[in-house]
């Protein structure tokens, strides 16, 4: 298991610190939001549920979960389950352009996350090779999970997660959901909200569910403030988006030392100077600080383990200038979880189209909202489709953001001395 874990597992003794800690924000809510260092169990009240694998029965009342590959490889989508009924299956491979339909119970609690260039035996229960692709048998390059096609446990950092309580709250009637780059970045992600037949889900606007992550260059839309997102959303109600970064920006956002496979050789034979110009592979996956250093101040443990001694990192201020909806440290709650009414499905999307949303600093007014009422009102309706709150909202956070979102200052190179360039034409 990967060092980062001891930060998720070491901080459920703080599910108390951090319920005081959100109620500042949104009083409603019953229990803290959750995280990757902290685990759904530690932040909510209604999780003495049983595990079952799955899949969902008639009496579990099933939820849809569908997950998509929008990328240009096969990729190999990965749960694990905490609580309730998963959906009998712990990974499988997925073709480019491909979706795979499944249920869980109604109080599943769990994690999706995606692998990259696995290769598996016959069997699935293990790499086709005998020591596996980095010689201690791994069958993916990145979220591999003990070298198995099922997996059983949670994947090797980096992985870019999405994290769901479909029972959350004091009474199990609230639905917690976040994207984490706590335990780094593999692939691009999005999520979207399928209300079912419920009347009152589907009065929720889908700018306000549908939250996405792309830190990958080639997979960005235009700049603009707002759009749809393929079937994310619609005009009517646009998504809000991060609006200032570009392929070029999103090639040099993970700090070089955290970069998983660090190119070692100059492109030309050339050392280039300064080292914030280095080209880098497309795909490029990045260790989240904790998973890279393992300290305390890092992973918010010992003396760093409540939120007024743990501060972002480089590693977390530029993952959350790229995905600004997405965890990317422990104690970065408030502006990274989502709060619903329970009840309805979830389509994940591996590389997803548009952009990076900006939901939760453009929408928290709403949103708290809803997580205190558990009701659609008029004027969270009228502010959901407010083209002009939309704009201004995104004019403010690229404002606030600075140069931390063109990582060109000095605090954006290399954490080395030195470091070289090559030229990589590969996704992975």
């Amino acid at each position: 298991m990967p060092s980062t874990r001891r930060c998720k597992n070491s901080s459920l003794q703080h599910s108390l610190l951090a319920a005081l800690f959100l109620s500042n924000i949104c009083t409603a809510a019953s229990v803290p939001s959750s995280h990757s260092a902290r685990p759904f169990s530690a932040r909510t009240v209604y999780s003495n549920r049983d595990v079952h694998w799955g899949p969902p029965t008639k009496r579990d009342n099933a939820i849809p979960l569908v997950i998509s590959n929008n990328c240009g490889d096969t990729i190999w989508p990965a749960l694990a389950s905490q609580a309730g009924t998963g959906p009998g299956t712990g990974g499988f491979a997925l073709s480019s352009g491909d979706s795979k339909s499944m249920t869980v119970s109604s109080d599943w609690q769990g994690r999706v996350w995606g692998r990259t260039n696995c290769s598996f035996n016959v069997g699935g229960t293990g790499p086709s090779n005998l020591n596996g692709n980095n010689g201690n048998g791994q069958a993916c390059d990145t979220g591999d999970c003990n070298g198995v096609l099922s997996c059983v446990v949670t994947g090797n950092t980096p992985v870019t997660l999405w994290e769901v309580d479909l029972a959350g709250g004091s009474d199990g009637k609230q639905t917690y959901y976040d994207i984490s780059l706590v335990d780094g970045y593999n692939l691009p992600i999005g999520v979207t909200y399928i209300p079912g037949s419920n009347t009152a889900l589907e009065d929720i606007p889908p700018n306000l569910t549908n939250c996405a992550c792309i830190g990958t260059p080639g997979f960005l839309t235009t700049v603009a403030d707002s759009g749809t997102s393929g079937n994310s959303t619609n005009g009517t109600y646009p998504l809000p988006y991060e609006a200032s970064q570009t392929d070029s920006t999103l090639s040099g956002w993970c700090p070089w030392d955290y970069q998983l496979t660090q190119p070692t050789k100059p492109g030309d034979g050339v050392y280039p100077y300064p080292d914030d110009n280095i080209q880098r592979p497309v795909f490029d996956p990045c260790l989240s600080a904790c998973a890279k250093t393992n300290s305390a101040k890092d992973c918010c443990t010992g003396a760093y383990d409540q939120p007024s001694k743990c501060k972002p990192s480089l590693y977390s201020t530029q993952a959350k200038a790229v995905c600004p909806d997405a965890y990317s440290y422990a104690y970065d709650d408030t502006t990274s979880t989502f709060i619903i009414p329970t009840g309805g499905g979830w389509e994940v999307t591996f590389c997803p189209a548009g952009r990076s949303t900006n939901i939760l600093k453009t929408f928290g007014t709403q949103l708290t909202q809803l997580a205190q009422t558990g009701q659609i009102s008029k004027s969270i309706l009228t502010d959901a489709s407010n083209i002009t709150l939309i704009t201004q909202k995104s004019e403010a956070s690229s404002g606030a953001t600075g140069e931390n979102s063109k990582f060109g200052g000095v605090g954006s190179r290399s954490l080395g001395a030195l470091v070289v360039c090559v030229a990589w034409a590969v996704f992975w």
